[in-house]
């Protein structure tokens, strides 16, 4: 039976303006990027659901038996707020449920969870993001900082691994492709650091409760993750890997 992985975050509004001389106008855009993680994914072993950001307050799981519905959660790219901030809570005062809370109860409870990083990941640029001290931060196999979390590499991180340490590690090379930049987050006693630069953990797993919880601290797409490690040929295996070791297929 195929793994289901919801995968929540990954998109954006843009809106540009330009300027020609005394005129303007201005322009906006959609953008996704959760159906490049989904090619990567083997279908005949995992089926892939994506809520992109604006959707999550609708569409998001309201109750652990819907949560159960999924073998793992992935968040990419979307910041606590978005979670928290439901719209018929804010407008009326009513109550909803915590919904970082819940996926906490869910990955204690044998439920997958892995957060990959970017602008609006982790703490993410001026702390946006802000899951520094929410359930999620207790889930994590990571400590994050307090503030802006984001590191800037513009000479390109090289990265390399120690080949079949660790499941997700099975069947990879131990040189792998540059990186422009990642969250900056420190690993909790009891994770297990796959791949680091310069002391900084970027993929690290660990266990909570009856789950399993990733932290990716690189971005799934540009700037972050450039062409060089998009287009590499271990890509896919690195992240068939990461999906069946969250959903225990491994």
């Amino acid at each position: 039976m195929k793994k289901k992985i919801l995968f929540a975050g990954e998109s954006c509004f843009v809106q540009t303006t330009e300027f020609k001389g005394y005129d303007l106008f201005t322009g906006i855009r959609y953008n996704e990027h959760a159906g490049e993680i989904e090619a990567l994914l083997d279908p005949q072993r995992f089926s892939f659901h994506h809520i992109p950001c604006h959707r999550i307050p609708a569409r998001f799981p309201r109750t652990l038996e819907e949560l159960r519905e999924y073998d793992a959660v992935i968040l990419s790219d979307v910041g606590a707020d978005t979670f928290l901030l439901i719209p018929e809570m804010v407008r009326t005062g009513v109550r909803v449920p915590n919904l970082l809370k819940l996926i906490r109860e869910y990955v204690a409870g044998g439920g997958g969870f892995a957060m990959i990083g970017g602008y609006m990941s982790f703490q993410g640029i001026n702390a946006r993001a802000r899951f520094h001290g929410t359930a999620i931060e207790e889930l994590l196999p990571v400590t994050l900082l307090p503030g802006d979390d984001r590191q800037e590499v513009p000479e390109g991180a090289d990265l390399t691994c120690v080949p079949g340490s660790h499941p997700i590690l099975e069947g990879l090379p131990a040189q792998w492709p540059y990186v422009l930049g990642y969250n900056k987050l420190t690993a909790k006693e009891g994770s297990q650091v796959l791949v680091s630069f310069e002391g900084d953990p970027l993929i690290t797993a660990w266990t909570y409760g009856q789950g399993r919880a990733v932290a990716y601290a690189m971005d799934c797409a540009a700037h972050w993750a450039p062409a060089a490690m998009t287009q590499w040929d271990g890509y896919s295996l690195l992240w068939n890997n990461i999906a069946a070791w969250i959903t225990g297929l491994c």
